[in-house]
């Protein structure tokens, strides 16, 4: 099925087994691109989507076969332009697949879909290099500067398998992390809620709150020492006190959850340009290290149609390697 309609063309689109059980709404979404929400809405109401030639509302879900009329829409220029100028095809590293899902190694720097500023990511670069694909999803997501194991699914039943385990908090996510300072072996859970807030222009940022903020969320992570770093050779005097490379495990997942959590106890992540120390990070990328040590290390989960246990690896890349020459 065409991910976007030509302006005032009427289509006709049949429901496969990848959008079996999936409320119209939300299957229009996906497959409207660059129309507005409330425009659609607007259309279901008014009998101008039809299904098998009938009437359907929003919240109807979708049956194998059905036949779905969407009457002439006009869309977005920018979902026109994303049409004329597709993201680059790309394949990324693969750590596992079958025909259920995979797993690719995501480089840092790189965002897991368009968006914010962002025309294109991960996943619709992958759809560009795999045009047979029929069904290519993000299963979670990752912030850009954030490198390692990144799960897609390739059928909609192991999308909605695998998203239930990670809300149900069912999977174990461990990531590397290195951090300014010594991190004190005592500290290994951080129980704080966050709160989210924008930024004067816009920029999303979080928080920890106190536990009576009605718009705080439960966020627990769990610390496990596994290095000291000694500093490299070239750092002031009052930044050369050295680091401490932690293995952080996620109980929840909310955004920068990790981040927060760890310069909030006072050891920010190296490389950090949100939560960090900005005076040791610009006097790092002076001696060659531009990039948030953070990795998505481990994971553990079932898999979706067979239920047995899985664990994926994403070994550091070479960036982040180079730091554990001052491994001590």
């Amino acid at each position: 099925m065409s991910p976007v309609l030509p302006p005032l063309a009427v289509r006709y689109l049949t429901v496969d087994e990848e959008s079996v059980g999936q409320r119209l709404d939300n299957f229009l979404f996906r497959t409207l691109k660059g129309v507005p929400k409330t425009h659609l809405y607007r259309i279901i109401r008014s009998g101008e989507v039809r299904r098998n030639k009938g009437r359907v509302g929003a919240d109807d879900r979708l049956a194998l076969g059905d036949v779905l009329r969407i009457p002439p829409l006009r869309v977005s220029e920018r979902a026109q332009e994303k049409v004329a100028n597709p993201a680059p095809a790309r394949e990324f590293p693969v750590i596992y697949e079958d025909e259920f899902f995979l797993a690719v190694d995501k480089p840092a720097g790189v965002a897991v879909h368009g968006g914010s500023g962002v025309s294109f990511g991960v996943i619709e670069q992958m759809r560009q290099a795999r045009p047979q694909a029929r069904f290519l999803e993000l299963v979670h997501r990752l912030d850009r500067e954030t490198s390692g194991l990144l799960l897609i699914a390739k059928k909609k039943s192991a999308l909605k398998v695998l998203q239930e385990q990670f809300r149900e908090r069912e999977t174990g996510k461990t990531y590397l992390a290195l951090v300014k300072g010594a991190w004190p072996a005592r500290l290994k859970v951080l129980d704080q809620p966050l709160h989210k807030y924008l930024l004067p222009d816009g920029e999303r940022r979080v928080r920890i709150t106190t536990k009576d903020d009605p718009d705080g969320m439960h966020a627990v992570t769990l610390v496990k020492v596994a290095a000291k770093v000694a500093a490299p050779s070239g750092l002031p005097v009052g930044m050369a006190d050295g680091f401490t490379q932690l293995e952080v495990t996620i109980k929840t997942g909310r955004t920068h959850q990790i981040r927060v959590h760890l310069a909030g106890a006072g050891h920010a992540i190296v490389g950090d340009d949100k939560y960090g120390d900005f005076d040791l990070n610009k006097h790092l990328s002076k001696l060659g290290f531009r990039r948030m040590f953070l990795h998505a290390w481990r994971l553990r989960l079932s898999h979706p149609v067979t239920g047995n246990p899985i664990e994926l690896h994403s070994e550091l890349p070479s960036d982040l390697q180079g730091w554990m020459a001052w491994r001590q």
